[in-house]
């Protein structure tokens, strides 16, 4: 699953010239399931799963969920798991949950309470199926 979204994400179609990148603003909320292949830029509210290419999660942004991504930036809260080869936790951030990483970057003031559990590549190209939460 993880792999065919990647793969789609990768390859372009020829005639989009730049990514394909969604905004959620400030004083949007979703609740349910997001999926895009693109990348996403949260600053607003989710309440669900999020399946993306990329997904920053701005400053301001909250995430009460499942996030599943090749590349993660969190820069706002987030309440929930990830699965992602790369992550970054940046200075402010605010995460209560696990994140199932392959390479993580952590700057100083950003806040954690739960795990950073490290996977191999292999792991991320065979998760059909989210672990359940225990």
């Amino acid at each position: 699953m993880l792999t065919a979204l990647w793969k789609r994400a990768e390859t372009p179609s020829e005639d989009v010239a730049e990514r394909d990148i969604s905004l959620l603003a400030r004083g949007l909320t979703i609740r349910g399931n997001l999926d895009t292949t693109g990348e996403v830029h949260i600053f607003g509210h989710v309440a669900g799963r999020i399946n993306a290419g990329r997904l920053e999660l701005g400053r301001g942004g909250y995430v009460e969920g499942d996030i599943v991504a090749k590349e993660v930036l969190l820069c706002g809260r987030l309440k929930g798991r990830v699965f992602a080869l790369n992550v970054t936790i940046a200075a402010g951030a605010i995460l209560e949950g696990r994140v199932f990483h392959h390479t993580i970057i952590v700057d100083k003031e950003a806040q954690i309470e739960g795990r950073m559990p490290w996977r191999p590549l292999n792991f991320f190209e065979t998760l059909t199926d989210l672990p359940k939460e225990t």
